[in-house]
C-alpha cells in the first residue's frame, strides 16, 4: 500500500500550488432570477439544525425535548451513559430518555445522524445531540495483573487467603495503564499513522507547516471578527476566570514552526506539535428537530440536515482517509459536484492528513483503484475550505468536534452567502463521515 501511495503522490500536483490559486469569475447578466440550489428532503420531516443558544439563554423549556443523544470517546466507568448523567445534571426531565454513542472523532456526528433517524421515523420531534470529552482527567487503570489480584482478593474468604494473594505482588503490578490514541487492531498511535500517511503522499514538512499556519491565521481572523457565535462562556468550578473563547489559537511564524522537532517518528518524521491537532477539554450540543416544531417554538433554524453517510477502510495504511472516501460517495449520492459546495468544513486531525486527502482526491491512480471512479475526483476550491480554521487551531475534544463542524458550516453559509455545505471527518478505526447541510432561508449567523 505504501508503494502505491507514493505513486499517487508523484502523479498529483503540489498542495502548495493549490493554496496559491485564486478563483476567477466573469460577470454575466441574464433575464432569469437566481434560485438557490435546494436539495430534496429524504426524511419527510425537513429536519433542521438549531444551535444550543436557546438553552443557554433559557428561551426553550427543557420539557419540549423528546430525546438526548450524546457522544464520548474516553469513557469514565462511573458515567458510562454520559448522555443520561449530563441530562439529569443539566436539569432535563427524568422522563427524557438519553443514550450515549461512541465512534471516535465522529461521535457527535453519529449523535446528530442518530437523532435524524429518530425524527425521520416519526419517533420524536425534538432531540438534543452533542458530545463531550474531558482530556485533562482521563481514567488511568491499574495493570491487568493488579486488577486480577484485586478481584481475587475481593473473593477471598479468610485473612490468610488475602495475605497469600498479597505476597504474590511484584513491582510491575504497580505500572499503570495509560490511555493512548492508538489503534487496537495495529497498536500504532494515530500520530505515527499520520506521519506514514504524509510520507506516502509526499506531503512535505513545509506543506504541513504552511497548512497549520493557515489554520491558525484564519481562526484568529474569525475570532477577532466575532464569528464564533456558537461558543458559550463557561465557568470552571474553583477558578475565578470565566472561559469565553478558544485558547489554543496561536499564530506563529514559518521560522518558528520549522524549528519544532518531530513528535512521533523520530528523527525524520514530519508531524510536529504545531501541525497536529491538540487535545483539549470540550463539550458541544445542538438542537435538531422538524422544521414545523422549530417554527412552533419560535426558533430560527440554522440549516437543513439533508444527507449523510459513513465510510470505513483499511485501518493501517488508510486510517485517516475518511474524507477522501466519503466526499465523492456523498456527492454522487446527492447528485452534486464539487462546484455545488459553497462551504467545506473538514476535520483537521493533522495537517499531513488534510494534505494526503486532498492529494488522494486529485489522484487518477487513487480514485480509479480505490474509489472506483473513471478519473480523479479533483481538488475542492480552497477559498471555500475551512475558512475559520479548524481542529489544528481551535482544538479537538474528540466527541465534541462534529457539532462544531456543523455549526461552523451553518454560520459560514450565512456570512459567505452560500447555500450548500459539506462536513467530513476521519476517525479511529479507519472510519469517516460526510454530511450535507443546506442553508435555511431564515438562518442568521448570530
Amino acid at each position: 500500500m505504501a508503494y502505491n501511495l507514493v505513486k499517487i503522490a508523484k502523479t498529483t500536483s503540489s498542495y502548495s500550488g493549490n493554496l496559491a490559486k485564486t478563483a476567477l469569475r466573469s460577470i454575466s447578466t441574464t433575464s432569469t432570477v437566481f434560485e438557490p440550489r435546494r436539495l430534496p428532503d429524504k426524511t419527510g420531516k425537513n429536519v433542521v439544525l438549531v444551535d444550543g443558544e436557546p438553552f443557554a439563554q433559557a428561551k426553550v423549556d427543557k420539557e419540549v425535548i423528546d430525546y438526548i443523544v450524546y457522544g464520548t470517546v474516553i469513557q469514565e466507568v462511573k458515567t458510562s451513559n454520559i448522555a443520561r448523567e449530563a441530562a439529569l445534571s443539566a436539569g432535563f426531565s427524568n422522563k427524557t430518555p438519553a443514550h450515549t454513542v461512541t465512534m471516535a472523532c465522529i461521535s457527535s456526528n453519529q449523535a446528530i445522524t442518530t437523532g435524524m433517524g429518530l425524527i425521520a421515523t416519526g419517533t420524536y420531534d425534538a432531540i438534543v445531540a452533542g458530545g463531550v470529552e474531558f482530556m485533562s482527567d482521563v481514567p488511568i487503570r491499574h495493570s491487568r495483573k493488579m486488577r486480577s489480584l484485586m478481584l481475587r482478593a475481593n473473593k477471598a474468604k479468610t485473612m490468610g487467603q488475602r495475605l497469600q494473594l498479597l505476597s504474590t505482588i511484584r513491582p510491575d503490578f504497580f505500572a499503570p495503564e495509560l490511555p493512548a490514541v492508538a489503534e487496537f487492531s495495529s497498536g500504532e498511535t494515530m500520530g505515527h499513522s499520520a506521519d506514514r500517511l504524509a510520507s506516502a503522499f509526499n506531503a512535505s514538512r513545509q506543506e504541513q507547516d504552511d497548512y497549520a499556519l493557515r489554520s491558525h491565521t484564519l481562526a484568529k481572523e474569525a475570532q477577532d471578527k466575532g464569528y464564533f457565535t456558537d461558543l458559550v462562556p463557561f465557568k470552571v468550578s474553583g477558578v475565578d476566570k470565566t472561559i469565553e473563547k478558544d485558547n489554543g489559537i496561536r499564530v506563529s511564524s514559518k521560522e518558528a514552526l520549522a524549528k519544532l522537532k518531530p513528535a512521533f517518528v523520530k528523527p525524520y518524521g514530519t508531524v510536529t506539535a504545531a501541525n497536529a491537532s491538540f487535545l483539549t477539554d470540550g463539550a458541544s450540543a445542538c438542537l435538531i428537530m422538524t422544521e414545523e416544531k422549530a417554527k412552533a417554538l419560535g426558533l430560527r433554524p440554522k440549516a437543513y440536515l439533508r444527507d449523510f453517510l459513513y465510510v470505513s477502510q483499511d485501518p493501517i495504511d488508510q486510517l485517516l482517509l475518511g474524507p477522501a472516501y466519503g466526499i465523492p460517495k456523498l456527492l454522487k449520492k446527492a447528485g452534486l459536484t464539487m462546484k455545488d459546495i459553497d462551504s467545506w468544513e473538514i476535520h483537521e486531525a493533522f495537517a499531513g492528513q488534510i494534505i494526503a486527502n486532498l492529494k488522494a482526491l486529485d489522484s487518477d491512480y487513487f480514485c480509479k483503484n480505490y474509489l472506483g471512479l473513471n478519473e480523479k475526483f479533483g481538488t475542492p476550491d480552497m477559498t471555500k475550505w475551512n475558512n475559520w480554521g479548524g481542529s489544528l487551531s481551535i482544538g479537538h475534544p474528540f466527541a465534541a468536534t462534529g457539532v462544531r463542524l456543523c455549526m461552523h458550516t451553518a454560520n459560514r453559509l450565512v456570512r459567505e452567502n452560500g447555500q450548500l455545505g459539506l462536513v467530513a471527518a476521519c476517525a479511529a478505526g479507519g472510519q469517516g463521515v460526510a454530511m450535507l447541510l443546506e442553508r435555511h432561508p431564515e438562518a442568521n449567523a448570530e
